[in-house]
């Protein structure tokens, strides 16, 4: 009888020793959000910072303007600018004088068209 007793209270005892099977790990949160926090990491270097940029440069250029600068339109019109305001510009071109916004002038082509103009004749 005493060695009854002795194996039933060894056998929950031997149970209870023994470790249940380990679940497998789950990722961490970080680990699966790393692909695509590299991958918006590469997009800013490569395409945001860029275009950024060349934005800063262009709205640089279209604040230094000054009257006789020969520019280049968004419409493919090039002209000698006459008169600069806070917001529009007049272009002249041949005969004609034209307003158009700052915004719409997309590169500066010579500064100073006019003194050119005037030292060839």
């Amino acid at each position: 009888m005493k060695k009854l007793i002795a194996i039933l209270v060894t056998v929950p005892v031997f149970a209870m020793a023994q470790e249940a099977p380990a679940a497998p790990e789950q990722p961490s949160m970080m680990g699966a959000f790393l692909p695509f926090l590299l991958m918006f990491v590469v997009m800013y270097i490569f395409f945001i910072l860029p275009k950024q940029r060349e934005n800063k440069k262009t709205e640089q250029m279209r604040t230094s303007l000054k009257k006789g600068d020969k520019v280049l339109t968004i419409a493919g019109i090039v002209g000698i600018v006459s008169h600069i305001d806070d917001r529009f510009i007049c272009i002249k071109t041949g005969d004609t004088k034209i307003d158009f916004e700052k915004a719409s002038v997309v590169k500066l082509l010579e500064a100073d068209a006019e003194k050119r103009e005037a030292e060839k004749k």
